[in-house]
């Protein structure tokens, strides 16, 4: 699997001098399988860079066929569908799979953001491409191509949030944006979603000063993401999903000290990387 970062900040796209190096985008990750199908996670702002980069592919003759998984619908995960390229050029087919009681619920939560006050699309039927929308079923493994997929609420201030193992021949991917959990940290059943990942992406939106000051919105510290990372035995950390206020150097300073919290508290063996915009990992 190849795992590229299209968008790693939270709540609000971030642009400006202080955030070049990691990038304002609000979240967007690609994985591709060994033999080239896609999975998109999240359609934050940063979809709409991945989108111009797949119009020199298939996608741009109208041939591409990608899975979109949405670990939530708010706005900062789902902003850049009206801004992505290729679901403008027709015979270009998605599958979403996402949270909801329902498939029909989903693709109603998907439909209000085309709503002609907040959008000139009007509606997903307007679009190009063709959508399957399909609620998922937590705990409950689906196949993407090649990919087999599992996915676990986490608690997010008033909502939940889907987090997502991914795994192919033997690897294994975790994205666990958008995590706020209680005290006791997160479910045995999603430490067992997390158990093993050679690569797991984690929310890192706050240090823990701001976060105990930040309950109620719903998202993790890096000392809650270096805890999870430990008690699941995950092979590599990914600090993600930063505060919109912070700066380039805060989160140089945020992964130095995550790094030795890590070191600190059993660990050491665990790789540690700060998500940035454009940044390739393989697994």
């Amino acid at each position: 699997m190849k795992v590229q970062f299209w968008g790693v900040r939270g709540s609000i796209p971030a642009p400006g001098p202080e955030t070049n190096r990691y990038g304002g985008n609000t979240s967007c990750v690609s994985v591709r399988s060994a033999s080239g199908e896609l999975i998109i996670i999240d359609m934050g702002t940063g979809l709409m860079h991945l989108g111009n980069a797949l119009l020199g592919t298939e996608f741009g003759k109208g041939g591409g066929k990608a899975t979109i998984l949405l670990s939530h619908a708010h706005w900062d995960h789902i902003q850049g569908l009206g801004f992505f390229a290729p679901v403008f050029i027709p015979g270009n087919h998605f599958v979403l799979r996402g949270h909801g009681k329902s498939s029909s619920m989903l693709e109603g939560i998907l439909e209000g953001q085309m709503n002609p006050n907040f959008s000139p699309l009007y509606t997903l039927k307007n679009l190009g491409a063709s959508f399957d929308v399909r609620a998922v079923v937590p705990g409950e493994p689906f196949d993407a191509g090649a990919l087999r997929v599992t996915a676990r609420p986490n608690p997010h201030g008033s909502t939940t949030a889907l987090a997502f193992r991914i795994e192919e021949q033997g690897r294994a991917f975790v994205y666990a944006s958008d995590a706020g959990y209680p005290d006791a940290g997160p479910t045995a059943e999603v430490l067992g979603l997390y158990r093993g990942a050679h690569v797991m992406v984690h929310d890192s939106t706050y240090t823990p000063a701001h976060q105990a000051t930040r309950r109620n919105r719903g998202f993790s510290s890096y000392e809650q993401a270096a805890d999870a990372a430990i008690a699941a035995g995950v092979g590599r950390l990914v600090t993600f999903h930063y505060d919109q206020d912070y700066s380039d150097e805060d989160v140089d300073a945020l992964r130095d000290a995550c790094r030795a919290y890590l070191d600190a508290h059993g660990g050491a063996k665990i790789e540690l990387v700060a998500a940035a915009e454009g940044m390739e990992l393989e697994i």
